[in-house]
C-alpha cells in the first residue's frame, strides 16, 4: 500500500491539541489513528484536541483511558478513545469492541506497538517525539487519507493567514454536494463560516464529449459563488460578505447570516416567511442582472443558460436512478426515447417564458430567517453557487414546493399568489405565461430531485434522504396537472410514477 508522509513541528501543548483537532476535521468513520511516542510526548493531549473537536465541546473532560483501556464519546462521528499500555495481549483488544468502534465510527489508539500487528494496515500512523521545547509529529498515511490531512491543515493556514490564528474550528454541514462547511470561532471576531469546496475535476464524458458537470452547469470552483453573492449584495440582498478568499485552492471565509429557520421550532414551515421568501424572489426577479459577474479583479463568472440540455441531463437523473429502484428493473432504451420525446415539447415551450437569475435551490435549508430585521434583509441567501439565466418560475417552484418540507396545496397557493402581485404591482406580469412555466419548473425539478434523493442512499450511502421522496412525488402530481405538461404526464402514468391530482 502506498502511503505519504508529513512531518510537523509543534511549538507547545496548544499546537498539539490543535493538530488533533484538524485531524478530527479530517476522520471519516472507519478512520483509526495509531498515536505513538514516549510517555509525555503528547498522544493525550492530541487526543484530547482530536476528541474535543469531533464531539463539538472545547471543555469536555477527556481522561486518559490508561486503566479503563478504553473511552466512548457520542459525536457527529462517534469516536472511541484506547489506550494499551496496560493491554495484556493482542488477543484482548476483540474484547474491547475495536472492531466494532470502526465500522462507523473513529479509534484513536495509544500505545499501538501493544497491539502487535492487529491493527489494519490502513491505520493513519502519527508519533510524537520531543524536539526542543517542542514536539515533533510525523503522519504516515495511506494517500487517500493524507489528502484528507492536507486538505485540512491548508484550511488552517487559511485560518491563520485570514487573522484567525487559533480559531476553534467546529463541523456544520456536508450538503448533498461535494462541499463543506465548518464554522470558525476565535475571541473578539464574530463567529464565521468557512466553505471548503476543492475545485472539482470533470467526470467521465457522458454525452456530446461532456461530464454530466458541464451539461448540467454546476459549480466546480468557488468562483461563481463569490462572483454572485457580490452581485446580490450590490442591489442590497443579505448575500454573505466575504471575508477572505482563495479561488485556487477552493476556501472561503463568510458571513454567518444566522441560524433562523422558514421552519418553526416543530419543523413546520411558517406561512409569513415563506411569503417574504416569495416577495424577495419578486425582488430578484424585478433586477436586469449582468450575465457576466466580478470574482475578483480580472476574474469574472459568465452565467450560463439553463438550456435544453441542462434541463433534459437533469430530468434524466429519475430514469438513471429512480425508477430502477423502484420498479426493479433496468430501464430500457425505448423509454429513455419516450422520455426524451415526452419532455422535448414542454421544453421548448419555456422558450417564450420570462427569464432572470435561477439561484437554482431556493428552499428553506439554504434562506436564513431575520426576524429582528425588516424588509428584505430579513431573508439571508447562502446557496446561489450553483446560478443560471433561465425561467424566472424555476426559484418559485423551489420555494413553494419544498423538497425538505411538506408545503400543503393551500400554502403552495398562498406562495405563488404572494409572488405574483408582488410581481403585478412592480409592474406588467404576465401570469398566464407564468403559471405554465411554473408547472414545467416544478415537475422537472422534482423530477431531477427523486433521482438524487434515490442516488443519495443508492451510490453515497444517505439512507435518510429517502423519507423525502413520498413528498416529492405528491408534488410532481401537482404539477403535472398543467395543461402544458400532458406529454410528461402521460409518460409517468404509463410508467407508474405519479397519478395527478383530481
Amino acid at each position: 500500500m502506498t502511503t505519504d508522509t508529513l512531518i510537523l513541528t509543534l511549538d507547545n501543548d496548544a499546537a498539539t491539541a490543535r493538530l488533533g483537532a484538524d485531524l478530527a476535521a479530517a476522520a471519516k468513520a472507519g478512520d483509526v489513528f495509531a498515536l505513538s511516542g514516549d510517555l509525555g510526548a503528547g498522544k493525550t493531549t492530541l487526543a484530547r484536541g482530536f476528541i474535543r473537536a469531533l464531539v463539538g465541546d472545547p471543555v469536555i473532560d477527556v481522561p486518559s483511558p490508561t486503566f479503563t483501556l478504553v473511552q466512548a464519546y457520542e459525536a457527529r462521528i462517534p469516536v472511541q478513545h484506547f489506550d494499551l499500555y496496560r493491554l495484556a495481549g493482542a488477543a484482548d483488544l476483540e474484547e474491547l469492541g475495536f472492531d466494532e468502534a470502526t465500522e462507523d465510527g473513529v479509534a484513536l489508539v495509544e500505545w499501538p506497538e501493544r497491539a502487535a500487528g492487529r491493527l489494519p494496515v490502513d491505520a493513519i500512523a502519527i508519533e510524537l517525539a520531543h524536539e526542543g521545547d517542542g514536539r515533533k509529529a510525523t503522519i504516515e498515511a495511506p494517500i487517500a487519507a493524507m489528502k484528507r490531512i492536507r486538505r485540512s491543515l491548508d484550511i488552517r493556514d487559511f485560518l491563520d493567514a485570514a487573522g484567525m490564528a487559533g480559531a476553534t474550528r467546529t463541523f456544520l454541514l456536508g450538503d448533498a454536494s461535494t462541499r463543506a462547511y465548518e464554522t470558525a470561532a476565535i475571541d473578539g471576531l464574530a463567529t464565521r463560516i468557512l466553505m471548503n469546496a476543492a475545485r472539482q475535476p470533470d467526470g467521465p464524458p457522458i454525452r456530446d464529449g461532456k461530464p454530466y458537470s458541464r451539461i448540467a452547469h454546476l459549480a466546480e470552483s468557488v468562483t461563481p459563488f463569490v462572483a454572485i453573492g457580490r452581485a446580490l449584495k450590490a442591489h442590497g440582498f443579505s448575500a454573505p460578505d466575504i471575508y477572505a478568499q482563495d479561488l485556487d485552492r477552493g476556501l472561503l471565509l463568510i458571513e454567518h447570516l444566522g441560524d433562523g429557520s422558514l421552519l418553526d421550532a416543530q419543523g413546520l414551515p411558517v406561512a409569513e416567511r415563506y411569503i417574504a421568501a416569495a416577495e424577495l424572489l419578486a425582488a430578484i426577479h424585478a433586477i436586469d442582472w449582468p450575465r457576466d459577474m466580478e470574482a475578483a479583479p480580472g476574474v469574472a463568472h459568465h452565467l450560463p443558460d439553463y438550456d435544453h440540455a441542462a434541463l433534459s441531463i437533469e430530468t434524466e437523473l429519475l430514469l438513471d436512478w429512480y425508477l430502477p429502484a423502484e420498479t426493479g428493473r433496468a430501464v430500457r432504451v425505448e423509454d429513455r426515447l419516450a422520455f426524451a420525446a415526452a419532455w422535448r415539447p414542454v421544453f421548448a415551450h419555456l422558450d417564450g417564458a420570462e427569464k432572470s437569475l435561477v439561484l437554482r435551490d431556493f428552499h428553506s435549508p439554504n434562506i436564513i430567517w431575520r426576524g429582528e430585521r425588516a424588509g428584505h434583509d430579513r431573508l439571508g441567501i447562502i446557496d446561489f453557487q450553483d446560478a443560471l439565466w433561465g425561467p424566472s418560475a424555476h426559484d418559485v417552484a423551489s420555494l413553494a414546493q419544498d423538497a425538505r418540507v411538506t408545503i400543503s396545496p393551500e400554502l403552495e397557493r398562498t406562495i405563488v399568489e404572494a409572488y405574483c402581485a408582488a410581481r403585478v404591482a412592480a409592474g406588467y406580469f404576465d401570469r398566464d405565461s407564468f403559471d405554465a412555466a411554473y408547472a414545467i419548473m416544478a415537475a422537472q425539478r422534482n423530477s431531477k430531485v427523486l433521482g438524487i434523493f434515490v442516488r443519495l442512499d443508492v451510490r453515497d450511502g444517505k439512507p435518510h434522504y429517502r423519507k423525502h421522496l413520498p413528498r416529492i412525488r405528491d408534488y410532481v402530481a401537482r404539477s403535472l396537472a398543467h395543461p402544458a405538461l400532458d406529454t410528461v404526464r402521460g409518460f409517468f402514468e404509463h410508467a407508474g410514477i405519479a397519478r395527478t391530482k383530481p
